[in-house]
């Protein structure tokens, strides 16, 4: 009863006052604010370089005024700082006290947009796991997340937060209007976890079914999701990068596109547009919005896309799959042939991110046939035993991954559905996790390549790192190997290159209750082989 009460009596939060940055250009910062005294009215919202002179009035530039805020917007606004200088830091300062910073991104066509560096995870709860010494609307995985960020030697560009920022049915819903879905936001940013750094780092988010009700799958009309997006557009997708103008169906802007450095992004929205017979979780403007996303030419200095979904591409976690996009496969297939399609043509590496799952697990779909939706593909054929089998030069990698400050799932559910859905990594336990995405340009075996390192992060460690690469100039055979191109040599672009596989760089992991009794017991170490169900044991 207390974790259930306390939080909710004691602290409705009406009179929050906060700000935050959302989404960030090389020379645009997006900045959402809340004031609801209107005793401090008007506010004015002033920013200036870091490195000028605080003392000097004159250093400041004032970027607006506003007169008004009211009960419409829960006492929310935006304003966007224009005319920013690339790769510089900024003060911003509000007249009510409020003040933060932030960092622009590089000129597009610099040589510092060829590195990027952002944070990704799902699923928070305040005061989980339950301990009634703490604040109830304290976040522990947040605090964790700060500690881990604040170690590294470049601060990360954003966090892309895959959804269930709040859980408004857990444990227990209070109600369905619009108060009450505004002070479920207005809560979690009431958190004493938000620290300077925490509050500071620019956030991107997605929509996802605990911001509406548990697996929504009924439409954007139909009760409780008008109410439900209303703090959403508010809070979240006010500041988050803009949506696609060419697509009238996006009314919510709950899908969006955006580009910083060297990757190309597209956040899908699989909670407004899904139906609930299974065909489709795009919606039709959303699917044809993804596949002219997938197949348009980038900017030279491009070499990523990264799809992000609020749930698991990966049909492998056998509770809730229909949830997934595993309860859409012709979909699912039809997406992933275009993914692979632009792999071919475009000489760019596709990656896949979701949430969603408190579970980490990391997947490869190898370029095979995929199996009839209506038939169990165990049965259709045998698992992939062998690496070469996978290496076809066209996989694509899903990292699933979550919750950011919620319970993890004791029961293990994932294992390999079919041949099309490999595990390379399945770790579920931990109350904390999330992801590092580095992108930088760098030798692979001795071929110039662009590199993604992904790196899991449970509580404040990495436990796991894996490397992905695209040649550069060179195309390379399934082994990695670099085979030099004419096409290259001349400074066209690359027909059809080669993937190389992933590379596991760090795994500091227990296997599970074998490998702990292997330890204790035997002494025994076991070697997890990249070869699915083959370990040795040493």
């Amino acid at each position: 009863m207390d974790f259930l009460l306390r939080g909710f009596i004691l602290y409705p939060t009406a009179g929050l006052r906060f700000s935050r940055i959302g989404h960030i250009t090389h020379s645009t910062a997006g900045l959402l604010l809340r004031e609801a005294d209107a005793a401090l009215l008007p506010l004015t919202v002033s920013y200036k370089e870091a490195q000028d002179d605080d003392s000097d009035p004159t250093s400041w530039v004032q970027a607006a005024t506003i007169d008004s805020l009211n009960e419409s917007t829960d006492f929310t606004t935006t304003i966007t700082f224009t005319d920013l200088s690339p790769s510089s830091s900024y003060h911003y300062a509000l007249s009510n006290n409020q003040t933060g910073y932030f960092v622009t991104n590089p000129d597009p066509d610099s040589s510092a947009a060829n590195k990027l560096s952002f944070l990704t995870s799902s699923c928070m709860k305040p005061n989980f796991p339950y301990d009634p010494r703490r604040h109830p609307l304290r976040i522990p995985g947040l605090e964790k997340m700060t500690t881990a960020v604040s170690s590294l030697s470049q601060l990360p560009s954003f966090m892309l937060f895959l959804g269930d920022f709040i859980y408004i049915d857990v444990p227990q819903r209070f109600g369905s209007s619009v108060d009450h879905y505004r002070s479920e936001y207005r809560r979690v940013y009431s958190s004493p976890s938000w620290t300077w750094s925490a509050a500071n780092l620019p956030w991107i988010h997605t929509l996802d079914d605990h911001e509406i009700a548990n697996d929504w799958n009924r439409g954007n009309n139909t009760a409780p999701y008008p109410a439900a997006i209303d703090p959403y557009l508010h809070y979240h997708a006010s500041v988050n990068p803009p949506a696609p103008n060419t697509e009238t169906e996006n009314t919510k802007h709950s899908y969006t596109i955006f580009t910083n450095g060297p990757a190309a992004f597209f956040l899908l929205d699989t909670r407004s547009y899904r139906s609930p017979a299974g065909e489709t979780i795009l919606g039709k403007a959303q699917l044809n919005a993804l596949l002219a996303f997938l197949a348009r030419p980038e900017p030279p200095h491009v070499h990523w896309k990264i799809v992000s979904s609020s749930v698991p591409f990966t049909r492998n976690w056998h509770a809730g799959t229909a949830d997934t996009w595993g309860g859409f496969l012709s979909e699912r297939r039809v997406v992933f042939d275009a993914m692979r399609a632009a792999q071919r043509t475009l000489n760019i590496r596709v990656v896949l991110l979701s949430g969603d799952r408190h579970e980490f697990a990391a997947t490869r779909f190898p370029a095979l046939p995929e199996s009839d939706p209506g038939v169990d593909a165990e049965s259709q054929s045998p698992r992939i035993q062998n690496q070469e089998d996978l290496e076809s030069g066209e996989d694509l990698v899903e990292f699933c991954t979550g919750p950011l400050s919620m319970f993890y799932v004791p029961v293990r559910t994932y294992y390999q559905s079919g041949p099309d859905d490999v595990p390379i990594k399945y770790l579920p336990d931990g109350n904390t996790k999330f992801g590092l995405v580095e992108i930088v340009d760098g030798d692979v075996n001795g071929v110039p390549s662009s590199v993604l390192t992904y790196s899991l992060y449970i509580d404040e460690s990495v436990v796991w790192r894996y490397r992905l690469s695209l040649p550069l100039g060179l195309t390379s055979d399934p082994k990695g190997q670099p085979a030099a191109s004419s096409d290259a040599a001349e400074g066209s672009s690359l027909a059809g290159p080669l993937l190389p596989p992933g590379e596991v760089l760090v795994d500091k992991t227990v296997g599970g209750w074998v490998d702990i009794i292997a330890k204790k017991v035997f002494g025994w170490n076991v070697m997890r082989s990249e070869h699915p169900n083959k370990n040795w044991i040493l």
